[in-house]
């Protein structure tokens, strides 16, 4: 029902659409912003109940940020 209700709004989509196009891009000139950003970004996890800290998240860099040593490293080479 969700996928059938954004697909209302978006002329290429058909019947149903999976990804909601509702992003903005925003330059991120001043530190307070970036933190803000950040801060969101990390409580994610926690407010969709998936965690209870946004550092218990395993993919989550606010485990770095934490200080804890057993975070994910991504290696692209």
């Amino acid at each position: 029902m969700v996928f059938e209700y954004q697909a209302k709004f978006n002329k290429r989509a058909e019947d149903m659409q999976f990804w909601t196009h509702e992003n903005h891009a925003i330059e991120l000139f001043r530190p307070q912003m970036i933190e803000s950003r950040m801060n969101y970004i990390h409580e994610n996890p926690g407010t969709a109940g998936i965690v209870e800290k946004p550092e218990d998240f395993l993919y989550s860099s606010a485990r770095n940020y934490s200080g804890l040593k057993d975070s994910i490293e991504v290696n692209y080479w």
